[in-house]
């Protein structure tokens, strides 16, 4: 059964992220992040109340996330140091995203999987499809509503026709990281956040909520990566992860 701590209310902005993560590598501590923030969103949200909550959610990403594997979250913070493009930057928000919000990794998840049976998606139909999983919770529309327009802002979920936003078709595995160190912390992220404890390498590199990255990484690369080891199970190469 999900996690019901939903969290995700807000549409978040790259920008934003970025800022975030900027602040994090200055300050560990969230009252610094986030009075620093706050002038940052405000040129774009004028209520209290609304950058307050959209804090919230960055912080999820670039701070709280810290508490749910603290390699994987001291590792972001290296890798972003020394990670000069808005692409590789994507990589990380996402991965942190999938590590620290279960409805994030659970509509990303949906949208892969849909958008290998369909041209088109609403998100009517992926509301329906979380629904169906998750129960018809108060905050589940809002947050499904907040995740896809984020995904959109990124230009991971862009309108299927340019005259109507009601459709979206999502990038399908064309985003590419500037070093195969990059596609295995994503990789351990999104296993992390996986209900298995150990997948099929095969199915690792196609798990639907990554989506929108295409991996060109190994089972060399994850055999001499710290963040996996490997094992025979019925025939099939596992891979799980060591920390």
């Amino acid at each position: 059964m999900p996690d019901k701590n939903i969290g995700f209310s807000r549409t978040v902005y790259l920008d934003w992220l970025d800022a975030a993560a900027a602040l994090r590598l200055k300050s560990d501590d969230p009252r610094v992040i986030r009075q620093q923030l706050d002038p940052v969103l405000a040129a774009h949200l004028h209520g209290k109340d609304a950058r307050r909550k959209t804090i919230d959610v960055l912080l999820g990403f670039w701070d709280k996330s810290a508490a749910v594997s603290p390699p994987l979250h001291a590792a972001a913070l290296r890798l972003y140091r020394g990670a000069y493009t808005s692409a590789d930057h994507l990589w990380l928000h996402y991965g942190l995203g999938l590590l620290y919000y279960p409805i994030f990794r659970y509509v990303t998840a949906t949208i892969g999987h849909l958008g290998r049976l369909n041209d088109a998606l609403t998100r009517k139909q992926i509301k329906a499809q979380v629904a169906a999983e998750w129960g018809h919770l108060g905050a589940l529309d809002r947050s499904v509503e907040r995740i896809c327009a984020s995904l959109t802002e990124w230009g991971l979920f862009p309108p299927f026709n340019d005259s109507s936003r009601k459709e979206y078709r999502p990038v399908q595995r064309t985003l590419r990281a500037g070093t195969p160190e990059l596609e295995t912390w994503l990789l351990a992220c999104a296993l992390h956040a996986h209900p298995a404890e150990s997948l099929p390498f095969s199915d690792l590199l196609r798990l639907p909520e990554t989506f929108p990255f295409a991996f060109s990484v190994t089972g060399t690369h994850l055999a001499r990566s710290d963040w996996f080891t490997r094992h025979r199970e019925g025939g099939w190469e596992m891979i799980s992860l060591a920390i």
